[in-house]
């Protein structure tokens, strides 16, 4: 009877430690990457969503956030998700146009008015087909809903044209978009890594950035960089990015989970950063910065020609996301 009840015991052991250990193998650890450091509104928002996530899956689905630039990113990022690996890059659009060409466009110079027209155009069937498309080059977008504001000039000196910025150094991203549309706008560009820029802002090594009025605020530019001339060649986003094959990984319930969370944090960090472009706007004069207009029209005749300096994407693709938004504009 003993040896028939600890067979028993046994027994049910080697069910629950097999039970257990089955639990154990559906945990999904995975890094999520980013530039943006550990103060800012997005990185925030980000660690918020990663908590629910992890909440609401009994942290089965452990997402771990890397800001500060402490993992790679930028193209070295999105490597990690084509690779397969557990990863979450967190980039703007540009650095999908590696993979399908057009989705850079997405991210190029003066296209959007305000928030709004951007987050329309991102639930559009043309935004949709390209998504497809990436998706089977090895990266599946979660949300590219992340808005950081429009980027403006930072510097010491006022810009109210293109003459204004002839020869001046500023940063940017190492991405080729960037790149060309600051040439275009006059700049001696530099890609430079973000975390060395206040250095180098203040020992002279770049003229200025460009950047939104909350990276200024919150990465404390202000103290290097007393003027933002208010040129709003791009609207700042990122997406969110992972492998095809890690997000199978996840059952339906977990994947549901997760986008939901992924949305509801999009959209707060939109109603919040609406909040804080006010807020940090205040602030920033308060600390002596000089906000300044521009020739937005001579920019933006300037920064059309940049849609032409990309072979690979397609022609009229500027007409195109342009077509897009003046009936997102017409149905309002």
């Amino acid at each position: 009877m003993k040896k028939l009840l600890l067979g028993t015991v046994l027994s049910l052991s080697a069910i629950f430690g097999m039970a257990s250990n089955a639990l154990a193998a559906d945990k999904v650890n995975i890094n999520m990457s980013l530039v943006f450091q550990q103060n800012e509104l997005l990185t925030q928002e980000l660690i918020k969503v990663a908590d629910k996530i992890r909440e609401r899956t009994d942290g089965s689905v452990n997402i771990k956030v890397f800001p500060g630039g402490q993992l790679p990113v930028y193209k070295d990022n999105l490597e990690q998700v084509v690779n397969g690996a557990n990863w979450i890059a967190v980039e703007d659009l540009s650095y999908l146009g590696d993979y399908v060409p057009d989705f850079a466009a997405l991210a190029g110079p003066m296209l959007y008015n305000n928030y709004d027209e951007y987050l329309a155009l991102m639930k559009s069937e043309y935004v949709a087909g390209l998504t497809a498309q990436v998706e089977k080059k090895g990266i599946k977008v979660l949300n590219a809903d992340y808005i950081f504001g429009f980027r403006h000039m930072i510097t010491n000196k006022e810009i109210k044209t293109p003459e204004d910025m002839k020869g001046m150094r500023i940063r940017v991203p190492g991405s080729q978009l960037f790149i060309s549309t600051l040439q275009s706008m006059g700049a001696a560009p530099a890609a430079l890594p973000f975390p060395e820029t206040y250095a180098g802002v203040q020992q002279g090594v770049v003229d200025g950035l460009e950047g939104s009025i909350l990276t200024m605020y919150s990465t404390k530019i202000y103290e290097v960089a007393k003027n933002m001339s208010k040129t709003g060649h791009f609207l700042g986003t990122v997406g969110l990015y992972i492998s095809p094959s890690v997000w199978d990984k996840l059952s339906e319930e977990q994947q549901n989970i997760v986008m939901e969370e992924i949305v509801a944090g999009a959209e707060s960090n939109t109603e919040q950063l609406i909040k804080l472009d006010e807020e940090y706007t205040q602030k920033l004069k308060e600390q002596g910065v000089t906000f300044n207009d521009v020739d937005t029209a001579a920019f933006n005749k300037l920064t059309a020609e940049v849609y032409n300096q990309f072979p690979t994407w397609s022609e009229g693709v500027h007409a195109t996301i342009n077509a897009e938004l003046e009936k997102i504009r017409a149905s309002k």
